[in-house]
């Protein structure tokens, strides 16, 4: 084992990473690392850790798997012991359920001793809602997330009409530009498109539905349980609406809709095949591809949708949007922007060797920086979104990278609008967070919008699946983490 002398000088090389003298601090040290697959969220891990590799010594191993097994195999190979896994790079939201366990390194004494991190330079909610849990830095982000959606201004300028602003008006505007060719290629396109598929993301898009018409009272009011109780606020006519609206969009989707995960609909998008989107900040950069020129600089951002009917607590009915039931409405419309998933995060596993830790951290340091971040997010092909303030203070970087300056200004603008809405609505951070949205809200909704039960059944199932979880992870100490990681 290495003495605590031996983190604090290795970490004090990351503030010389590059140098000579440094080049041998990590030699011989392989940080095996556990990731969703493909280019995205990966590659750039892949990327940089051979870089690493070469200022530091240490060997940057990326193994990747199906997104419903990551945290299944991250949490067994901890618990047991296993530790075949140094760095897991999940949802952040994860991290909390991993750290009850005692499974997370505790990386605040690591970010003492770096002087390149430059934590106040991380947006506040995901400094303190993405990278800590119980108020100590756990993780580090390699990626800023919320969902927004995207229209596309040529279609709806042709179409005569204005951008959404509730779910109602996004089904409108989709039923009238469906069935329009918006690539010029003969064919008809599609109003919306949104990833459904059962067992990989469709759980995080019916949330973004939910949360203006649930949400109405800043963050640390939640939008699943009754935070005093844990009892799932989900079987009512509030969420009931969210299915609904979510269902009907199919309609003016793609006829194979169900069976879509998001880099099917991407491909669809950047196609030009696509009147509207909901989707994560990566639109805004994969116009930038080379097989996106069909929407270049004509697919723009919506920070948030919004809702002129919000849930009443009390009779579990919807009500007309006011200041007294909603104080941060707009005009007679709730919003709620989404932090879905809430950003791509690395952690550590506690069960590692001391040496094997130090360079790890010093690897998810290299990745958050600013100067190698920077980058990362201007790149759409990378997953990566911003989440640092100097990422989102300026359009000089991203026109740089090829961005039209219009296009920069609305992007940067509708993330930045939804960081400052004090509504915005926190993915569920718990113990149990994957087995409640990843496993019983997606399974449930996957069978409503196919047909095999009914909105109502859908409900109950959850409501009832949410309850054996809570139970599972006892309702007091639930209770306390709901209250933990919504800052109630």
């Amino acid at each position: 084992m290495f003495s605590n002398k031996t983190i604090v000088g290795a970490l004090v090389g990351v503030a010389a990473i590059g140098s000579p003298a440094f080049a041998q601090d990590f030699n011989g040290v392989t940080v095996n690392v556990l990731t969703r697959p493909g280019y995205v969220i990966a590659g750039p891990l892949i990327e940089r850790g051979k870089d690493f590799e070469e200022m530091t010594g240490a060997k940057i191993v990326v193994t990747e798997v199906p997104f419903a097994e990551i945290f299944p195999k991250i949490q067994n190979d901890w618990a047991t012991g296993t530790n075949s896994i140094d760095v897991g790079v999940f949802a952040a939201g994860w991290g909390v359920e991993l750290d009850a366990a005692g499974l997370l390194e505790d990386l605040d004494p690591y970010v003492a001793a770096d002087d390149k991190i430059d934590l106040d330079d991380i947006a506040p909610y995901f400094r303190e809602f993405g990278q800590k849990v119980g108020g100590k830095t756990k993780l580090l982000m390699v990626d800023g997330d919320f969902q927004m959606v995207y229209y596309r201004t040529d279609v709806l300028e042709e179409a005569g009409l204005e951008p959404p602003k509730t779910w109602e008006d996004y089904l409108d505007v989709a039923s009238k530009i469906h069935g329009m060719d918006m690539n010029g290629d003969g064919e008809p396109d599609y109003g919306s498109c949104i990833f459904k598929k059962r067992n990989a993301q469709s759980y995080f898009a019916i949330q973004t539905f939910a949360a203006p018409i649930v949400q109405t009272s800043g963050t640390a009011q939640g939008f699943h349980f009754d935070n005093a109780t844990m009892k799932p606020l989900i079987n009512n006519d509030g969420w009931k609406k969210a299915f609904e609206l979510y269902k009907e969009t199919g309609k003016y989707g793609p006829p194979e809709e169900l069976n879509m995960d998001i880099g099917d609909t991407r491909a669809l998008f950047k196609a030009g095949r696509c009147g509207l989107i909901v989707e994560w900040g990566d639109p805004g950069t994969l116009q930038l591809d080379d097989d996106a020129t069909a929407i270049r600089g004509k697919m723009l951002a919506i920070s948030a949708i919004g809702s002129r009917e919000v849930l009443d607590r009390e009779t579990g009915k919807l009500v007309p949007v006011t200041k007294e039931n909603a104080p941060y409405s707009v005009d007679g419309i709730n919003y709620s922007p989404f932090a879905a998933f809430g950003g791509w995060a690395g952690a550590i596993n506690k069960g590692a060797d001391e040496r094997t830790k130090a360079a790890a951290y010093a690897f998810l340091s290299h990745m958050n920086q600013s100067a190698q971040s920077g980058v990362d997010v201007t790149r759409g092909p990378t997953g990566y979104n911003p989440y640092r303030i100097s990422q989102l203070a300026s359009i000089d970087p991203w026109v740089e990278a090829g961005m039209p300056a219009d296009l920069a200004t609305n992007y940067l603008g509708a993330i930045n609008a939804a960081l400052d809405n004090l509504n915005m609505s926190s993915d569920m951070k718990i113990p149990g967070a994957q087995q409640y949205t990843g496993v019983v809200l997606d399974t449930e909704l996957a069978r409503y919008l196919a047909d095999e039960i009914s909105v109502e059944e859908a409900l109950a199932n959850i409501e009832e699946g949410w309850e054996e979880i809570t139970e599972d992870f006892g309702r007091d100490e639930q209770v306390a983490a709901q209250a933990l990681a919504l800052g109630g």
